[in-house]
């Protein structure tokens, strides 16, 4: 793959997402117009929609007062409805998806749900080295229910001298586990690495020995192709202020598979907003669970936060997933060529690309004891990755608003190290 400055721009000119950029703010830089923007990732950048679609919620807030939960543009008691499109961004049915919370406590309310411990089914299956939030939040849930993190608790480590898990490997140690695992807990993409795991496969060797399969989809919804519906996955989570570009803490998704959602023995957590819409307001005693994902909602719309997700959500049902995906494939493969050209003509770039042909749109740069170093020069020319402890580099160019000339000017700057 040739990755000189005109073929950039040729392949930036043949990019039917290139317009996109527009309709987002790029931060400035102090040596350029715009920085070089690679931490997707981690937080996506505003699109300028954000101010109009939050002016209507403070509009009709303004001119309506508590009316706007029935009367205004977007009525506010049946807001979470006008989320239905969130579903085709991580490959499910409309009523198995629900908008609300923030992600770890969307993560609590479906442990409540799905790991349901017994005298000998306790255990769960995870990657060693998840997002902390994850480790923490399963190292509580089995300490609740009386467990010890260590007997609880199997952590999955790559082979020696590896760097990503292999799903034989994965799927050999849930049929060991057998009849005591409970729960196979994995990230979809995982934070570090950047690693695409085979969540179709996992979920089916949870099933075959009888737990459930769940997974936070944080690094994963809106970056590569999901079918959680399709692959049987039991229960998701995933925040939207990443490659979904819904603001910093946004609001998270949740997926219940309609045999669970639309089961109203399933256990929960119950509040308010998870009751019968139809029966809500006769304010009675007994709670009825609204069918699907939405029966595990508790309080109201955090509204103001939903509106800046919609402005986003819009987007992504314009552009729609099979284009931001082909996109970020093609962004990703040329990053990678580009980082390899960089490092063949400067030998102080010593580092290795520790993220699997499996992926999204991250690429995980190992750095040696000059990591820092690196870093901290590219931050000061105007690039904004992402450092993670102990020693690597995160980039993550997105489809909706990086371009191919991006790719290369970030390549120019490595070379210059």
């Amino acid at each position: 793959m040739t990755t000189s400055k005109a073929h950039s721009q040729k392949l930036d000119a043949e990019d039917t997402l290139a317009k996109y950029r527009s309709q987002f703010y790029m931060p400035p830089g102090k040596h350029r117009a715009e920085q070089l923007y690679f931490t997707g990732n981690s937080l996506g950048l505003q699109p300028k929609s954000v101010q109009s679609y939050l002016q209507q919620e403070l509009d009709d807030w303004a001119r309506l007062g508590v009316e706007g939960h029935f009367h205004g543009k977007n009525p506010w008691f049946k807001y979470h409805h006008f989320f239905d499109k969130e579903a085709r961004v991580v490959g499910a049915n409309p009523q198995e998806v629900v908008v609300m919370n923030n992600l770890t406590v969307n993560l609590h309310l479906l442990l409540v749900s799905f790991y349901r411990p017994t005298k000998s089914r306790y255990k769960i299956i995870m990657e060693g080295g998840a997002f902390p939030s994850d480790m923490y939040a399963i190292e509580s849930q089995v300490k609740h229910h009386g467990y010890a993190y260590d007997d609880a608790v199997i952590e999955m480590e790559p082979r020696e001298g590896e760097h990503a898990l292999r799903t034989e490997d994965i799927v050999a140690k849930i049929e060991e586990v057998g009849d005591e695992c409970a729960l196979v807990f994995f990230s979809g993409v995982q934070y570090y690495t950047g690693q695409y795991f085979d969540i179709k496969s996992l979920t089916a060797a949870a099933h075959k020995v009888g737990a459930m399969a769940g997974f936070d989809c944080a690094h994963a919804a809106g970056n590569v192709k999901l079918e959680l519906h399709n692959w049987d996955v039991d229960f998701a989570a995933w925040c939207t202020y990443k490659y979904m570009n819904s603001g910093p803490g946004g609001v998270s998704g949740v997926f219940v598979n309609e045999r669970h959602g639309n089961n109203a023995d399933t256990p929960r957590f119950a509040g308010w907003w998870g009751h019968a819409e139809s029966e809500r307001f006769q304010m009675k005693r007994g709670f009825i669970p609204e069918p699907g994902a939405a029966g595990w909602q508790m309080s109201n719309a955090p509204v103001l936060s939903m509106a800046a997700h919609k402005a986003s959500l819009d987007m992504f049902e314009e552009v729609g997933m099979d284009a931001l995906v082909s996109k970020g494939r093609k962004l990703n493969a040329f990053l990678e060529q580009v980082v390899k050209d960089a490092q063949t003509v400067n030998d102080k770039l010593e580092f290795e690309i520790i993220t699997p042909e499996k992926r999204g749109c991250q690429l995980s740069m190992l750095t040696n004891e000059n990591g820092k170093a690196l870093f901290d020069y590219l931050t000061a020319n105007d690039v904004i990755a992402d450092w993670r402890e102990p020693n690597v580099i995160r980039l993550a160019p997105v489809p909706m608003y990086n371009s191919f000339m991006d790719v290369w000017e970030f390549g120019e700057l490595l070379r210059a190290f």
